[in-house]
């Protein structure tokens, strides 16, 4: 899959990228360009195209020098900062602790991307969540189903990284499997804190963010697609992604009450 920008209007653009698995299998990767005002935008998630991709984002952004900050959403993917940290130079560089951690060499500013601080900053052009019930950075490497997820609301457009996954069969068996439809990322068991009521407030969260982000019109989600959505769509979507996971919650509360 080769890298490309897709104008999804009203001023936000979703990058898709690759990322090869033993360098064979490109389940993709994403990242997203919001233009908060008329010269000024906000990477979402680092990811450093290549070929006349990159040309397009500099071109759109002034060679990347009105590009204000890039927000680093996912606490596991850390591959693309430094790449894209020297693309944006002029960014403000935020991220998780984990994103911190291991890349301490980067500039990266005191707030991070889960906290209020950076949400209200940029509260008038992005709704932001966090998963309830759920460690934002697990302690297991091999966990990765907690993000930021992010909801662009002038364009109807949900960033969200691994916490909803869709399209991930490849073509052609994914020619077969009908269109993509919102699923949760099949970590959510070792994700749940192991603490009683952990499932319930996952659930709660999914339910009030089904309700509240029900105007979505679209959901960029790593790593394969952009998900198209009709009236209703988000809400139905997620709602039904919640009754498929109700096995692996049901048993978290056998487990941990």
């Amino acid at each position: 899959m080769a890298d490309k920008l897709v104008d999804l209007g009203n001023g936000f653009w979703s990058i898709r990228g690759q990322f090869r698995i033993a360098g064979l299998f490109d389940v993709g990767t994403q990242a997203s360009l919001v233009e908060i005002e008329a010269g000024r935008f906000l990477m979402l998630d680092a990811y450093e195209p290549t070929g006349p991709t990159r040309d397009a984002v500099l071109a759109l952004t002034d060679g990347g020098a009105a590009v204000e900050a890039v927000l680093n959403l996912h606490p596991f993917h850390t591959r693309h900062c430094a790449a894209v940290s020297g693309m944006l130079p002029k960014a403000g560089l935020y991220g998780t602790q984990r994103h911190k951690r291991v890349c301490p060499q980067l500039d990266w500013q005191a707030q991070t991307t889960d906290q209020e601080a950076v949400w209200t900053r940029y509260g008038e052009h992005l709704a932001f969540s966090v998963p309830g019930g759920v460690d934002l950075v697990s302690s297991s490497e091999h966990v990765h189903f907690a993000s930021v997820l992010a909801f662009h609301r002038r364009s109807g457009t949900i960033h969200v990284d691994d916490t909803f996954v869709a399209g991930l069969i490849p073509p052609p068996i994914s020619w077969l499997a009908g269109d993509p439809r919102l699923r949760l990322h099949p970590t959510l068991g070792g994700a749940l804190r192991k603490e009683p009521g952990a499932a319930a407030s996952f659930r709660e969260w999914l339910r009030q963010l089904a309700d509240e982000w029900n105007d979505a019109r679209q959901v960029c989600v790593a790593h394969r697609c952009i998900l198209r959505l009709g009236p209703g769509g988000f809400r139905q979507q997620a709602l039904a992604a919640l009754d498929q996971a109700e096995k692996t919650l049901a048993g978290h509360e056998r487990r941990y009450g």
